[in-house]
């Protein structure tokens, strides 16, 4: 296993354990991404899962078209993400998966920098949904670490693709999750 699927399955990991603790009361409950309650969030994120492996088979955006479009979590929405993230995981794992090209939105690009980016998906999302089902935040560190490494010096790129939010300032004194989440249009500090 590479070094970027080994990261992917680490938050992965994160995401699951997010995902088990989201009870049936909690689906409609807003997220820190605007545009998604925690159902929409997931749904995203399992989305993001079953592209993974026609992506990483060769497929075009073209090629899959609308498939995925619309609800993708049924009725059992907890085990949508177990069986989707079960695929990718397997994908990303396989010999030979960071050597392959994928066709990505914004053109061709490393299996490599695709699985970082799956990565760093899991992991933010990982918590905003524990940001919005009030669990534990904390993110493992050296995930945190690698992201925030890997994202700073594309800082304007992520501004300029919008796919993040705006960048929130934080104090140079905080800790390395908060300067990560601020880089990417997290507030850290909870409401009060």
């Amino acid at each position: 296993m590479s070094e970027q699927s080994e990261r992917f399955e680490r938050a992965a990991d994160f995401f699951s354990s997010v995902v088990d603790q989201i009870s049936d009361s909690q689906w409609d409950e807003p997220t820190p991404c605007d545009e998604w309650n925690v159902r929409g969030l997931l749904n995203h994120v399992v989305v993001e899962q079953l592209w993974a492996p026609l992506l990483l088979e060769g497929k075009t955006i073209a090629d899959v078209g609308s498939t995925f479009d619309g609800d993708q979590l049924g009725s059992e929405p907890k085990e949508a993400w177990r069986e989707s993230s079960l695929e990718s995981r397997a994908w990303f794992g396989s010999p030979s998966a960071m050597e392959r090209t994928v066709h990505l939105s914004y053109g061709d690009d490393s299996a490599v920098n695709y699985c970082d980016q799956m990565t760093v998906d899991a992991l933010i999302h990982g918590w905003d949904l524990a940001r919005a089902i009030d669990a534990d935040e904390t993110l493992p560190i050296d995930l945190v670490d690698w992201a925030y490494g890997a994202l700073l010096p594309m800082q304007e790129l992520l501004v300029a693709s919008g796919v993040f939010g705006t960048p929130v300032e934080i104090p140079e004194s905080a800790d390395q999750q908060s300067k990560l989440l601020g880089l990417l249009g997290r507030q850290p500090a909870r409401d009060n």
